[in-house]
């Protein structure tokens, strides 16, 4: 069994895909969790990513201890999207989500997907996903239709892969499971290394 440190209902399925036994474990209702996602000056997508997963799992594993619970690894994810080296992370509003669909239509963009998993005993582990994806162009009305469904709220770059979206995908080049927010394989293979999952 591990704890899941992470809101996102995709992530749990994808764990369960996978048969890894979970527990959620959130934040209080006092801790600002998206605090944590704030972007330093300068900062390039792959380090942001990584910087922010690695905050996000000593929060966690901080929460565990407080808690009191029975201890278990403890694994973390965080998941952006970037163009031109900008970082596109979660809309704010409508507006913004609109705004980055506008500037994906009709490119290719990276997804980047960190992971970080809390071994109970030495360092922690992690891993990078980095895949492509390619948006066809998307009109003014086909975005503004797509915005007005409230699937971009909450998502990085305002889109889900495994929702509407995925009629607006023309390629996709490394991890599906990477773009929806878990990358299988990097994490069975950090759980492999913990002894969490069985070795073929």
């Amino acid at each position: 069994m591990i704890y899941l440190a992470s809101q996102s209902p995709r992530r749990r399925q994808l764990l369960e895909q996978i048969g890894v036994r979970h527990e959620l474990l959130l934040p209080e209702a006092g801790e600002d969790a998206e605090a944590l996602e704030a972007v330093l000056p300068g900062e390039p997508p792959d380090r942001y990513v990584q910087r922010v997963t690695g905050l996000k799992l000593q929060a966690a594993v901080q929460r565990l201890q407080a808690r009191g619970l029975p201890p278990a690894p403890v694994l973390c994810a965080d998941t952006t999207v970037a163009l031109d080296g900008d970082i596109l992370g979660k809309p704010a509003d409508d507006d913004e989500a609109a705004r980055m669909l506008a500037r994906l239509s009709g490119r290719t963009h990276d997804v980047l997907t960190a992971i970080r998993l809390w071994p109970l005993a030495g360092q922690p582990l992690a891993a990078l996903s980095r895949s492509q994806v390619r948006l066809a162009c998307l009109s003014a009305s086909r975005i503004a239709a797509y915005v007005a469904s409230g699937e971009p709220r909450g998502k990085a770059g305002a889109y889900g892969v495994q929702g509407r979206a995925a009629a607006f995908i023309e390629h996709i080049s490394g991890s599906y499971s990477g773009i929806m927010g878990l990358p299988l394989f990097e994490t069975a293979q950090l759980l492999e290394a913990v002894g969490v999952m069985c070795r073929a």
